[in-house]
């Protein structure tokens, strides 16, 4: 027992009032075993199979508890090595003062991370339209968040610019959402036949749901065309540029199968003489 005891408090190393031994890496191999240890167990939990949880939910909880974790871990380590974390917390004050003056938009970010992950309006996998550029979640972090465009590009965020700014998230409602598809026709077209045209076109894709919800809409008398508007729902979100781009193909050869024209801008001239 004597043997164990000295070899625990076998010092490896010395610098200041502080010391290292065997006990010391022994408590912080430990603290580390048990940290990861909890976190797998926690991981598994929350993304079993039969969770009632979605992926985006469990997600942030996660997230959440793993910082927690984590932050309660290094106090532990700190305390193992002989730093007293309130000591050293009152003695950093100033310093941590100015730190934060000088990090504001860093600490701003963090925070914004935070209210992300416990408001849980956005999560991975949700398509959010920022600045403009549409981005699939892929992951949200302590400070910043990844995204995948649809240029396949990965798009990294800070956490603050989506809380701040104003953002569109296309499948916080709904795993579907409602698409349009403008075009025009000919003056003197048949309208029914038209109608029952664009219809067509859109159900016969795969990725458009809810057939019956279908609408076409005859909007406006256009300057150079009859406009219409076809309506549909759809679940791929992030990809739905390529499906108009196909519903227009079946738009476009149906219309040329029924002589139904699509017109040229067309503008009227007057000329105006004044006889003197």
């Amino acid at each position: 027992m004597e043997t164990i005891e000295s070899f625990l408090e076998f010092e490896l190393l010395h610098f200041a009032k502080y010391s290292i031994n065997v006990y010391t890496l022994v408590a912080i191999a430990v603290i580390l075993v048990i940290t990861k240890f909890l976190l797998w167990f926690i991981k598994k939990a929350l993304f079993r199979k039969n969770s009632k949880l979605d992926s985006g939910n469990a997600y942030a909880f996660y997230q959440i508890i793993k910082y927690i974790i984590g932050v309660i871990a290094f106090g532990f380590l700190l305390e193992a090595i002989g730093i007293k974390v309130t000591v050293l917390i009152a003695g950093s004050a100033a310093l941590l003062v100015g730190v934060g003056l000088g990090l504001q938009q860093t600490f701003n970010d963090v925070i914004s991370g935070v209210i992300l992950l416990w408001e849980r309006s956005i999560k991975v996998n949700d398509i959010l339209q920022i600045d403009g550029d549409i981005v699939k979640m892929q992951e949200i972090g302590f400070r910043t968040s990844k995204g995948l465009n649809r240029d396949e590009i990965s798009v990294i965020i800070p956490n603050s610019l989506i809380t701040t700014s104003k953002v569109i998230n296309w499948s916080h409602q709904s795993e579907q959402t409602r698409f349009k598809i403008s075009v025009g026709v000919a003056y003197g077209s048949d309208v029914d036949l038209v109608i029952k045209t664009l219809t067509e076109s859109v159900m016969v894709h795969s990725e458009v749901n809810h057939e019956n919800l279908v609408d076409v809409r005859f909007v406006n008398f256009g300057n150079s065309s009859l406009d219409f508007e076809v309506l549909f729902y759809s679940r791929n979100i992030f990809r739905i540029e390529k499906v108009k781009s196909d519903i227009r193909k079946v738009i476009y050869r149906k219309l040329n199968e029924n002589n139904i024209t699509i017109p040229y801008p067309q503008m009227d001239l007057h000329f105006k003489s004044d006889k003197q």
